[in-house]
């Protein structure tokens, strides 16, 4: 049965639940025990003496929140400034007078976007006031759909309002000292990078999961692109992957049913329980205004409104945050604490609401009285929730913990009753490059080991590792499928490109003697594109640090900057290391890190320099799609204006790790916070543009299946078709012994012999004839490994890496080190010559070939040669 829940629909409906149901339903939630979507669709009808219980045993719950939170009896509030950056929108949702057009902002004088000097006017007064938060509210993508805000961001040299946004907010921090909370609408996963270090919390409001009121003409949100549910809730998560302290809610009374509100308020606790991002949902409460085309509909009763906010708070739990407006209420404060709210949200003594401009705030000292009244204290915190002050990181990005801490209690998280709102430098962390912690650990991973196989905060750090479960089941058994292998067999011999998707996809399950063939199949395309040489570099890893706050679930070598094996190198010691493999013979250094909070964008660019300053030959083959967009986004630069940076700074080519499996079905259980498919594909054909080439991988043998391999590589073959910039393409099978998502049962336990067999030459096959090296991981798959891929289609070993630390941690038994006859080795057990070669795959010169002869590419001070 599926009721109404506009306003209106009241205990008389007689579409409305039974006795029975209801009794039944306020039962289980007076017990405590989990409620489902249904059970919720009745409650949110209870009225009368149901209400009355429902509320009841809601703000039970919220006391028991409050209490485990150290703070019982208190609600809390923002003391805020309302910026309304711009009224623009590129939206056209039907009950909105925030939103205008150009033609009435020239009228009124106004300009398309608020100027600093007003913005800063506004944060000012309210500084002055004590206000600690400036609420910046704008609408979605102007520039979009308005040429004159494109023309205004343009004069003003801004590429996009997510570029203005993050601007004025540095300039509110360091002159005023108010915390900018931010409302930008719906962001990219790239945008909460670009925002993150200048705002210590962000929001939009989901409003409603329903469809049909965005896709069916007449609807509130239809003609809205930003309204789309799947869009916004997509926001959600990419602000708990990124770590994000985020404020989500509903709008009730817009047209949606009650089964449809309780679908919305189970989606914000999914989001929630996934990424323990959310810190406070708003119960809100439709409002009809003039002018707008939604003006007859009728205001959501408070009714409507109290029973949302217990069923919410039953639904969320007791540790959830939830607020209502109290301007949006006629002084029925002590109905809605009685509901279970535990929060205002903010309150501003300067400025209107400019949502709803009709409603007036109430006096702060008003609403002290009624909260009192109600039996609690009225507390002020910081736009950021005082759970996520107390986390610290990586919630509260570095640049801001000064900005926070200046106005924080901590002890509690809440606002300081004493502080002064003042202006402090907005700028990087001191000293990033300080040599501290376990810095021999590229040395010792191999003699002492890690210290333990999981980090402290194992539980709390990956997300919900029971959400993660199910949705990962499908990839704990690889499916497999019955195809005709001989014809796709055949297909491959006589030319790989004409091979269907359907018959890549059975020769990605062959077996038995169809993987013989296969992998006969593709040695020979090998032996016709390439040759017979095996080819190798000498090159040195340097893993410059490996302290990471991004959360990626097959990760073993990420560490807190408190953990024992935590360690970050000094430039000083990245040259050394350098200088060293340059005097046995190396033609590279491969240099990547963890995403350390401290450390700046610009720093990629000093690692770059002190390398050439110190060994002008050697090639920096450096950076992967991750840390181009992190140094992008936290010097505000675009991602081609970071690579020519980069490029300018020494840098020769970029690893083309980070991607895993280009597909984010897989992406986001085996990663929480690292960059989406389409970024890295932005990144990769970007520096291609600019003539910095790269290597492609493919991690598996995890979540994943046949399906995303052949995805995977059909990606690939794509971006070289259109830019021709990848080097190699390098196997990376899973190393799951001391990998978080493995130690939680989700994932296997690394690909089988057959897994990386085919994989190698499926790749060989699938890339032909656009990428033709297709390199082995002796680390990965130890000599005997190796040497079988060299039989199924690889033709390259990679590199002597003189230190690996990263497979190591995740438990890789084959060390960290191979010299030169070593890799020579290998090639003889595939019965093939070896060739050293350069990171582009030309020929060495002689001088480097002779000094890694002499030295065999061996470390003898600092690395042990491993039988």
């Amino acid at each position: 049965m599926t009721t109404s829940a506009t306003s209106g629909t009241g205990p008389a409906d007689p579409s409305g639940p039974t006795e029975n149901s209801m009794r039944r339903a306020l039962k289980r939630a007076r017990d405590g025990v989990a409620l489902d979507a249904s059970e919720a669709a009745v409650l949110l009808q209870a009225r009368g003496e149901h209400l009355d219980a429902l509320t009841a045993s809601a703000a039970r719950v919220r006391d028991a929140g409050l209490e485990a939170a150290g703070r019982p009896g208190v609600i809390t509030y923002s003391k805020s400034v309302f910026v309304p950056l711009t009224r623009l929108c590129r939206d056209k949702c039907h009950y909105c007078t925030f939103v205008t057009v150009p033609g009435k902002l020239r009228r009124a004088g106004h300009g398309m976007f608020m100027s600093p000097d007003e913005v800063l006017d506004i944060a000012r007064k309210g500084a002055a006031l004590g206000c600690k938060e400036a609420l910046i509210t704008l609408g979605d993508k102007p520039e979009d759909r308005w040429p004159e805000a494109r023309e205004w961001l343009d004069a003003h040299g801004y590429d996009d309002t997510i570029a203005y946004v993050r601007a004025i907010s540095i300039r509110i921090l360091e002159e005023t000292g108010l915390l900018p909370h931010l409302n930008p609408g719906v962001m990219t996963w790239t945008d909460f990078q670009r925002l993150k270090p200048v705002a210590p919390s962000m929001g939009m409001m989901l409003e409603t999961t329903a469809t049909r009121l965005w896709s069916e003409p007449g609807g509130p949100h239809h003609g809205s692109p930003d309204k789309e549910p799947a869009v916004r809730l997509r926001v959600l998560e990419d602000a708990g992957r990124s770590s994000v302290p985020f404020t989500s809610g509903i709008l009730i009374g817009i047209g949606e049913t009650y089964e449809e509100r309780a679908e919305s308020l189970f989606a914000l606790r999914k989001v929630s329980r996934a990424y323990h991002g959310i810190q406070e949902l708003i119960i809100q409460n439709f409002r009809a205004k003039p002018d707008t085309a939604m003006r007859g509909m009728p205001d959501a009763e408070l009714d409507e409104l109290v029973a949302t906010v217990a069923v919410a708070r039953h639904i969320m739990g007791p540790s959830a945050c939830l607020q209502a407006p109290p301007n949006l209420v006629d002084a029925e404060y002590e109905r809605l604490i009685g509901a279970g709210i535990d929060d205002w949200g903010g309150v501003s003594p300067l400025t209107i609401d400019h949502v709803n401009p009709e409603r007036p705030w109430p006096q702060i000292d008003e609403l002290a009285a009624k909260s009192r009244t109600a039996g609690f204290e009225l507390r002020e915190r910081l736009c950021v929730y005082p759970e996520f002050v107390r986390r610290g990181e990586p919630w509260l990005d570095p640049r801001l913990r000064p900005h926070v801490a200046a106005l924080a209690d901590p002890e509690t998280g809440l606002a300081r009753e004493d502080a002064v709102v003042e202006g402090h430098a907005w700028q990087e962390p001191d000293e990033a490059f300080t040599a501290t912690g376990r810095t021999d650990l590229h040395a010792t991973i191999d003699t002492e080991g890690r210290t333990s196989d999981r980090r402290d905060d194992f539980d709390e750090v990956y997300g919900d590792w029971g959400a993660l479960r199910e949705a990962a089941a499908p990839g704990m058994a690889p499916e497999r499928i019955d195809t005709d292998v001989r014809a796709a067999l055949a297909t491959a011999a006589d030319d790989p490109a004409k091979l269907t998707d359907d018959e890549a996809l059975a020769l990605l399950h062959a077996d038995g003697p169809a993987l013989h063939a296969l992998c006969k199949v593709a040695d020979d395309v090998r032996r016709s594109v390439v040759g017979d040489d095996v080819t190798y570099i000498v090159t040195r890893n340097i893993n410059f640090t490996n302290v990471c706050y991004t959360g990626c679930r097959f990760c073993a070598f990420a560490q807190r900057r408190t953990d024992a094996d935590a360690y970050t190198l000094s430039l000083d010691q990245v040259a050394d290391r350098a200088q060293q493999a340059w005097e046995v013979g190396a033609v590279e250094v491969c240099m990547q890190g963890g995403i350390h909070p401290d450390l700046p964008g610009t720093a990629y660019f000093d690692i770059a320099r002190a390398v050439k300053e110190r060994v002008p030959g050697m090639h920096v083959h450096a950076f992967s799609p991750m840390e181009v967009v992190n140094g992008a986004t936290r010097t505000g630069m675009s991602i081609r204006e970071w690579l020519t940076a980069a490029k300018e700074a020494g840098l020769d080519s970029i690893p083309g790790t980070a991607a895993e499996i280009l597909d984010d079905e897989v992406r986001w259980i085996l990663t929480k916070g690292k960059l989406p498919t389409a970024t890295w594909i932005e990144v990769v054909e970007t520096a291609h543009e600019l003539g910095i080439r790269s290597s492609s991988t493919m991690m598996y043998g995890h979540v994943d299946q046949p399906r995303h391999w052949l995805g995977h590589l059909r990606t690939l073959a794509g971006i070289q078709q259109r830019t021709g910039g990848f080097t190699e393409f390098v196997t990376l099978p899973f190393i799951h012994t001391n990998a978080p998502v493995y130690l939680a049962g989700i994932a296997r336990p690394g690909p089988t012999l057959r897994d990386n067999r085919a994989v190698t030459a499926m790749a060989r096959l699938l890339l032909h004839p656009h990428i033709p090296n297709i390199q082995t991981s002796w680390v990965k798959l130890g000599t005997e490994g190796a040497a079988e891929m060299l039989r199924s289609g690889a033709n390259d070993l990679g590199g002597t890496l003189m230190e690996e630390t990263i497979s190591r941690m995740a438990g890789s038994s084959y060390g960290s080190y191979k010299s030169v006859k070593d890799l020579i080795a290998v090639a003889d057990a595939a019965g093939r010559p070896a060739k050293p070669r350069t990171t582009l795959y030309g020929q060495v010169p002689e001088e480097r070939q002779r000094a890694a002869r002499d030295s065999d590419g061996h470390l003898p001070r600092l690395l042990p040669v491993l039988d």
